[in-house]
């Protein structure tokens, strides 16, 4: 699905009967990016800012952030303020939502909050990939 120059469905998934499809990369395909999977494991406070500020960019701007996304945004501290008791998840759930909104994924909330709860650091990976994907399609390097 190519939308206001970026091809929202870069890796040409097959859409289901309700114009969804699946994810462009796997949940436990996360190794496969391996500095982000890294990021993810110990500092998933930066992933999280990072993929929330390049999805806005991106919706806001229809093109990718120059910077990749700011490491310390607010989103950044929030996530990080919400994991020191736990409840982190709560924005991973959140930004999986929008993220499988824009891009037309099939799933629900339900399945997006198991994901950001049972398996974080996969769940950031695999937001990020999907962001990417579609960063890509602009024919930058990112």
């Amino acid at each position: 699905m190519q939308v206001a120059g970026g091809n929202r469905n870069a890796a040409n998934k097959p859409l289901d009967s309700n114009g969804k499809r699946e994810w462009s990369n796997g949940l436990c395909g996360c190794f496969e990016a391996c500095g982000t999977c890294c990021y993810a494991l110990w500092c998933p406070c930066i992933v999280h800012g990072k993929n929330k500020q390049r999805l806005a960019h991106l919706s806001d701007k229809n093109s990718p952030d120059p910077d990749g996304g700011s490491c310390c945004s607010g989103s950044c501290w929030g996530h990080c303020l919400l994991s020191s008791c736990g409840l982190s998840f709560i924005l991973q759930c959140m930004n999986r939502g929008e993220t499988r909104g824009r891009y037309g994924i099939e799933g629900g909330g339900c399945g997006d909050c198991c994901a950001s709860l049972c398996c974080a650091p996969c769940d950031l990976v695999q937001v990020s990939r999907e962001i990417e994907l579609e960063e890509k399609s602009f024919g930058q390097r990112y």
